[in-house]
């Protein structure tokens, strides 16, 4: 039987993970677990997240999963991240006047600037970006079977991750500015929405990564 661990440092949707990766995969064993040995056991890893960076990055370090999540990532099994667990696989943030993340995929997390515009309405942008938005796949990938081009998809964040190689980037939002709202590096996807709340996009995206072999 397929395991599935879900990280649990104290700061993400644990349970709606869980519960919508539980539906979309009946046949794996779905742990939610802060154990090292339990996640680098498993066949599949899901490092999901909501919160602040600095935070996040500390109860990793406390829990040392940041040393573990490196290991993942280098190991070749599929790592998914979501939202925070998405920023923080980055090399640095500027929140908190700079906060060093994990330096999996090579770039910076910056934060939406409140003079950004919305182009249809030419009114100042909410910050956070909340609600349901177009992603826009840049390229094929596994992750994406059956989900269409522009499809919508629930995100609330404050902060977007600009990739320091643009071929990095899988999906892109618009929301004042086009950001990254997906990367790809070999092994490893992350998005910055959440897919636990998509519906059924989403639940297609987590399907697919339960079956996915970690190959392009």
């Amino acid at each position: 039987m397929t395991a599935i661990a879900v990280i649990d440092y104290g700061m993400g949707n644990l349970r709606s993970v869980s519960k919508a990766l539980e539906h979309v995969a009946p046949a794996a064993n779905i742990v939610v677990t802060a154990d090292a040995d339990a996640i680098r056991a498993a066949g599949r890893v899901v490092f999901p997240g909501v919160g602040a960076l600095r935070d996040c990055m500390a109860e990793l370090r406390r829990l040392r999963l940041d040393r573990v999540i490196r290991e993942v990532a280098a190991s070749g099994k599929p790592l998914l991240g979501i939202c925070l667990g998405m920023q923080a696989l980055l090399d640095w943030s500027e929140e908190n006047n700079g906060t060093e993340a994990l330096g999996i995929i090579p770039g910076q997390v910056l934060h939406f600037s409140a003079a950004q515009i919305d182009r249809h309405s030419g009114e100042p942008l909410k910050v956070p970006h909340m609600g349901w938005n177009q992603v826009h796949h840049t390229g094929a990938h596994p992750l994406w079977r059956d989900i269409p081009q522009e499809e919508r998809f629930y995100f609330v964040h404050s902060y977007y991750v600009r990739p320091a190689h643009a071929a990095d980037a899988a999906g892109m939002t618009h929301y004042g500015l086009d950001f990254a709202s997906a990367l790809a590096k070999g092994n490893v996807f992350a998005v910055q929405f959440h897919p636990e709340k998509s519906q059924r996009a989403g639940l297609t995206l987590l399907r697919n990564f339960a079956a996915w072999d970690g190959c392009l």
